[in-house]
């Protein structure tokens, strides 16, 4: 029997369990036709003499593109004197390309008290998108919120594997999470280069071997009142930092790493959606990102308007790095500078609901950037979504 007919007969067996009475099988089909165009000018490395060295090739391309479509179950069963088990069992469907069932979305299990909370494992939504993704309002996403705005938060500010979470109860709109990634040690495998660093298995997001306890950890706090929404969230990897090896006489190569593995990151969002209106702010400072060679900042801004069946969405980004010139060396010698500099990006999106389940959009992306590292693109999204 396929992976694909296994799955689904597991799925059904679960929903008609007597034991989960709760239990809910729910999908979501996403597909667009996307155009892309990424510039070629701005994504080489400078030269001694200042010469640009290509090192990614721009391209311009249609394609048929699968966005985060998924199918999944989940389920709490009532355990007495206020306490639940909960779990989700979320699988990545590509309705594209194939590659089903093996990504890293939403796998945990846990227990639910009314008084204390929860505590759950497993592969979940971390604290700081919890805080963050209130800005993550497009359909495409492939272009839009956690690619090309600059959202500091798309290497680890997604969803971690390997992770313990706790999350409060909601105290009069209050509420917090932390969360714990513990993943595991290679023992003899050890990195002794950046470009070492070994993962268990392909989706995990951070390497095995970052340390022998606790590799990550995130913290969020949360008020909701309302129309009313704001959050902070810190996160923070505990790895090593390379810096005996990028002092090596025949290193050639950059003397950071992005993401940085030891290092971290926080962010502030803002939030409000009244009526036909929503907006909101965020903001972000850290080194946790794989945009830029040392910290940067980024500041994302949306806004949206409901009326009947439709819904106009805009968004404006500005990324901008710690360091403008990162230097590169060959054999221990300093022989060029790649430019890092800021990013702005303008999102512009329509969406029209054909009911609560379906709706078509049309969404295009303007990332404007000058960088030796980072090309200038431009995208535009049009697609249909079917949820059950």
């Amino acid at each position: 029997m396929k992976k694909s007919a296994i799955a689904l007969a597991v799925a059904a067996a679960l929903v008609g369990s007597s034991a989960f009475a709760d239990t809910t099988l729910y999908g979501s089909a996403r597909v667009s036709v996307d155009y892309t165009d990424l510039d070629t000018t701005y994504t080489g490395a400078r030269a001694p003499d200042g010469s640009l060295i290509p090192l990614v090739k721009g391209f311009t391309a249609w394609d048929v593109v699968n966005n985060s479509s998924r199918l999944g179950v989940r389920g709490e069963e009532d355990l007495g004197g206020g306490l639940s088990a909960i779990y989700q069992y979320e699988f990545g469907v590509d309705v594209t390309e194939g590659g089903n069932f093996n990504s890293n979305r939403p796998k945990w299990v846990g227990l639910k008290g009314t008084s204390w909370g929860a505590v759950t494992l497993g592969t979940q939504w971390t604290p700081y998108y919890n805080v963050l993704g209130v800005a993550d309002i497009f359909n495409n996403s492939a272009n839009t919120f956690l690619q090309r705005t600059g959202y500091l938060g798309s290497v680890y500010g997604t969803r971690m594997d390997n992770s313990l979470v706790y999350s409060s109860p909601n105290w009069s709109g209050f509420g917090f999470q932390a969360m714990l990634v513990m993943n595991g040690d290679v023992g003899a495998n050890d990195p002794t280069t950046p470009a070492e660093l070994q993962k268990c298995n392909p989706d995990n997001k951070l390497p095995c071997n970052l340390s022998s306890s606790i590799d990550m950890y995130q913290l969020n706090a949360t008020y909701k009142n309302g129309p009313f929404f704001a959050g902070a969230a810190y996160m923070a990897v505990d790895g090593r930092d390379f810096d005996s090896y990028f002092n090596q006489p025949l290193y050639t190569g950059f003397k950071y790493t992005a993401p940085n593995w030891d290092g971290d990151q926080w962010g502030l969002a803002f939030g409000y959606n009244s009526g036909p209106f929503a907006v909101t702010l965020n903001y972000e400072d850290g080194d946790l990102n794989s945009l830029y060679y040392g910290g940067g900042t980024n500041v994302y801004v949306t806004g949206a308007y409901t009326f009947g069946n439709n819904i106009i969405r805009a968004a404006y980004g500005y990324t901008d790095p710690d360091k403008g010139q990162v230097p590169y060396y060959t054999n221990g010698v300093r022989t060029g500078t790649f430019t890092q500099d800021t990013i702005n990006t303008f999102v512009l999106g329509y969406q029209y609901n054909f009911s609560k389940r379906t709706r078509v959009w049309a969404e295009y992306t303007n990332s404007d950037a000058d960088s030796d590292l980072i090309g200038t693109a431009q995208a535009l999204s049009i697609g249909t979504r079917v949820d059950f």
